[in-house]
């Protein structure tokens, strides 16, 4: 019995090392990983196939977009091969390309005339979605570009178009050593246009044969980009917008074409350059990183006076935008391009070249064309002394559009024709007010 008991109960033992010798062989076993054993390698991630982006980028240059945007895109996204359209000549508008079916993956246009040149095309894609998907931070903008374009062309908030600089704000540039020559001190950023005329006056004289004026200016820069963001049509009546405001701004620049020895040039353009010629001690311009002012060998630039009682801001000439088709395969892609192209890096870059950025940014300010030969070294303070003005409004819904040019070239030749002392300011901007009538007379006239 006593042999028997043990026989069995080394059968079971052996029959319990055996079914734990199956458990640990079997998949419920943990695995002891081997020192010497080398780890799979990891399938690599295929690369994201070639596609090419065509950008249609009115007002910029091939040469232009290569220098600011081609090599950091190519950078970040070797896999795109962005193409620049031509976009000066007849056959190159993107009226044209749409015509022929060559639509572009992303447009630049400007605000007054995204309508013309991308919504009336059927070109519109609202990029909320894209904005959303990507968790893209559109608070980083100055929110007069993103609000302001909004306004423009928004029906149920859409959002058309990301900004994109160049932006030109408003500056007073003057000839130091005009100001040498006639012993008057330099000109100061926060001044008034009353001190302004005051010098101009002074510095407009006659010596040795030759005339020296006190002021020129391009007359568009303080009619169309006014510091009370003041449309020529009024956005809510077929009219003149605020006759009286437009008075004040025609009176106060009127008087420096006023002053004896200082009429206004035969024409705009004239007018515009005239300052290139050396004899002009002051001039009302842009800001540009594009103003050519290397014919005056010694010049600098304050702040932009604001008249008494305007706000205290700089009217500007808004930026260009950058637009999707909804027609292009690539919306992604091309939101991805944008983005870069309108990131920090990009954005700096441009500023120290002298480019105002469209990110609210103190740092890029305060960089403005530190890397710029023209710039760098003048009062670049004086670009942002002031804040910018808004957007001119748009037409209020239902109001018949039109052309801004159209509106805003009847006012510039008002302009003239009072300063050059034709006829009384009341009188040409009643003419203007009957003008502006008769052109949304023939715009309805074409939708009956």
């Amino acid at each position: 019995m006593v042999t028997n008991t043990r026989l069995l109960a080394g059968l079971a033992g052996l029959l319990l090392i055996g079914a734990l010798t199956a458990c640990i062989g079997g998949e419920t076993a943990p695995k002891v990983a081997d020192p010497g054993a080398k780890e799979a390698p990891k399938q690599a991630e295929k690369p994201p196939e070639p596609i090419e982006l065509k950008i249609h980028a009115l007002g910029v240059s091939e040469q232009e977009f290569n220098n600011r945007f081609k090599d950091v895109l190519q950078k970040k996204y070797p896999h795109i091969k962005v193409v620049w359209l031509p976009t000066t000549g007849a056959a190159n508008t993107i009226q044209e390309y749409v015509a022929r079916g060559e639509i572009p993956d992303i447009i630049r246009n400007i605000s007054s005339t995204v309508h013309t040149n991308y919504l009336n095309l059927g070109l519109g894609y609202d990029l909320r979605e894209l904005v959303a998907k990507y968790k893209y931070d559109l608070n980083r903008f100055n929110p007069i570009f993103i609000n302001g374009f909004k306004d423009l062309t928004s029906q149920s908030g859409e959002l058309y178009g990301l900004p994109v600089s160049p932006f030109f704000s408003r500056v007073l540039y003057y000839n130091k050593d005009l100001f040498d020559k006639f012993g008057q001190p330099y000109l100061k950023d926060g001044m008034t246009w009353d001190e302004v005329y005051e010098v101009a006056r002074k510095m407009t004289r006659v010596e040795d044969g030759v005339t020296y004026r006190g002021f020129s200016a391009f007359v568009a820069t303080f009619l169309t980009y006014n510091e009370y963001s003041l449309s020529t049509l009024d956005p809510e009546k077929d009219q003149l917008s605020s006759f009286d405001t437009w008075k004040k701004i025609f009176d106060n620049y009127t008087r420096f074409y006023q002053i004896p020895n200082n009429p206004i040039a035969r024409t705009l353009a004239e007018e515009q350059n005239v300052f290139q010629k050396g004899t002009v001690a002051i001039h009302a311009d842009i800001y540009s990183p594009y103003l050519d002012l290397s014919k005056v060998n010694n010049w600098d630039m304050v702040s932009i006076p604001v008249m008494d009682g305007a706000p205290k801001k700089i009217g500007i000439f808004p930026p260009g935008y950058l637009l999707i088709t909804k027609q292009s395969k690539y919306k992604d892609e091309a939101f991805q391009v944008i983005m870069e192209m309108l990131s920090d890096e990009v954005q700096m870059k441009d500023a120290r070249n002298g480019f105002l950025p469209t990110v609210a940014s103190k740092d890029m300010m305060n960089a403005l064309g530190q890397d710029s030969a023209v710039h760098k070294g003048k009062n670049m303070k004086a670009v942002g002394y002031y804040e910018f003005a808004a957007l001119r409004p748009a037409r209020a819904k239902g109001k018949t559009l039109l052309d801004t040019n159209i509106a805003d070239t009847l006012l510039r030749n008002a302009f003239v024709e009072a300063a050059q002392g034709k006829s009384d300011v009341n009188t040409v901007l009643r003419k203007t007010d009957e003008l502006l009538k008769q052109e949304v007379e023939k715009e309805k006239s074409k939708t009956k």
